[in-house]
């Protein structure tokens, strides 16, 4: 049917796709509908992604020479654009992460956190931090999203963007950034190990969402789907693996180190645990410690029982025992043969999946990124139009503002409505006439 219209009216074809209709009590239109879902041939369809293109230039020339030469004759249009609010959003984006890594890499001790300058950067990264996370809460309930661009109770709304890859970093970020806030100012040591260790895991966690930049991107944005599919088959690998390293390191353990009292004593980071799951763990990638396997390393241990006990850092002794080397041979055969390979398996399939669907994925992410820019402030500029886009907001159709305006051009504005209204009727004519054709045809 969109083939048939296409066709027939191009233009009419294009316009239709964000018609709003009233079908059983719900607002929306078709190509929202489409995208809610998830019918990728809908929303790949050439009908939607040159609607989308519109949307994308905000109905400038669909071209990066004259789009950039339009920010002097059609300002307006060129700063509210999706387009460039969304390379400016990634523009500060970059200059954050950079205030952010000068900060992390010098200025996280007292000594050098005096300087005025070292302030500026953190303050600048907490600024940034809180106008992204009030466009990730818009983004979540769709407060300031168009009537009809969405059906969704607020219940379904929250389980769809946890279901996205990219807003569970997002919000990884935020929870290890305001983490690390809290460990800086709140839990004062000499050296702020702790707090530059979240402070650094929080950069790289911004480093990743960074990524999410290239998804616009033809050839680059399939490839971000196929990692982010890897990391699905990836996960159901690491529920396998674990049961694996657990069992086998336990067998280990309790064969090499029999008897071994103070398997939780001291900090958790001395737990016995972690030389449990050790062994198994790094030979998966081929490190195979033969030598404590057998039972003749390390060098620096001792087997005097009141010394290992009485300090968790000091490393026992193994024991010889010809059934550890046994079983690792045939957990190395399991392990490197078959699990690997399985999941190397697992990635060919979803590379060759994604690749013949390359097309359809990256339109459909395509349109999640337009969708979100067409109402995005880039953060921190948008706090500064916060008090307008809630007492105000350009979507609201009881705002004070565009009731003003109605009465000021109440004249112009009924005869705007009146032949937007007669666009809308024969529109619809059309689509009934193409679809009641495309019934006689079958």
């Amino acid at each position: 049917m969109m083939d048939s219209m296409y066709e027939e009216d191009t233009k009419q074809a294009i316009k239709l796709m964000d018609d709003e209709a009233n079908v059983w009590g719900i607002n929306s239109s078709p190509l929202t509908f489409a995208y809610e879902n998830v019918m990728y041939d809908v929303v790949a369809h050439t009908c939607s992604q040159k609607f989308m293109n519109k949307q994308w230039y905000n109905k400038l020339a669909p071209d990066l020479v004259p789009f950039l030469k339009s920010a002097i004759h059609k300002r307006k249009k060129f700063l509210s654009a999706p387009l460039t609010k969304y390379v400016v959003n990634y523009m500060l984006f970059f200059s954050m992460l950079v205030m952010y890594s000068a900060f992390v890499l010098t200025s996280v001790d007292t000594e050098y956190y005096v300087q005025d300058i070292a302030k500026i950067y953190e303050y600048y990264v907490y600024f940034w931090g809180v106008g992204d996370l009030i466009e990730e809460l818009i983004s979540c309930f769709g407060c300031l999203e168009a009537h009809g661009r969405s059906h969704r109770s607020n219940y379904s709304r929250i389980k769809r963007y946890l279901y996205d890859f990219w807003n569970l970093v997002d919000l990884l970020s935020y929870a290890l950034l305001v983490s690390a806030l809290f460990v800086r100012h709140f839990y004062i040591d000499e050296n702020f190990v702790i707090a530059r260790r979240m402070f650094a895991l929080s950069l790289l966690v911004m480093y990743l969402r960074f990524l999410e930049v290239f998804l616009i991107h033809r050839t680059l944005g399939p490839t971000l789907i196929m990692i982010k599919e890897m990391l699905k088959d990836l996960l159901s690998f690491l529920i396998l693996a674990v049961f694996v390293v657990l069992g086998v390191g336990i067998y280990y353990h309790a064969n090499l180190w029999p008897d071994h009292q103070t398997i939780w004593n001291g900090d958790w980071t001395d737990w016995r645990i972690w030389k449990i799951i050790y062994y198994p763990y790094w030979q998966l990638y081929g490190e195979l410690n033969l030598e404590t396997l057998e039972g003749t390393g390390p060098k620096n241990c001792t087997l005097v029982k009141s010394e290992w006990e009485a300090d968790s850092s000091v490393e026992r002794c193994p024991d010889q025992d010809w059934t550890v080397l046994a079983v690792a041979a045939i957990y190395l055969l399991f392990s490197n043969l078959l699990l690997v390979n399985l999941v190397i398996a697992m990635f060919s399939y979803t590379f060759e999946r994604v690749q013949e669907n390359s097309e359809k994925l990256w339109r459909f992410q395509r349109y999640t990124v337009i969708n979100d820019y067409d109402w995005r402030i880039p953060s921190p500029l948008n706090i500064a139009f916060l008090p307008y886009r809630l007492l105000c907001c350009p979507t609201r159709t009881d705002c004070c503002l565009h009731w003003c305006k109605k009465q000021c051009n109440k004249k112009n504005h009924d005869e705007k409505m009146k032949k937007r209204e007669k666009k809308l009727i024969f529109r619809r004519n059309f689509q009934k006439i193409i679809a009641f054709r495309n019934h006689n045809k079958v």
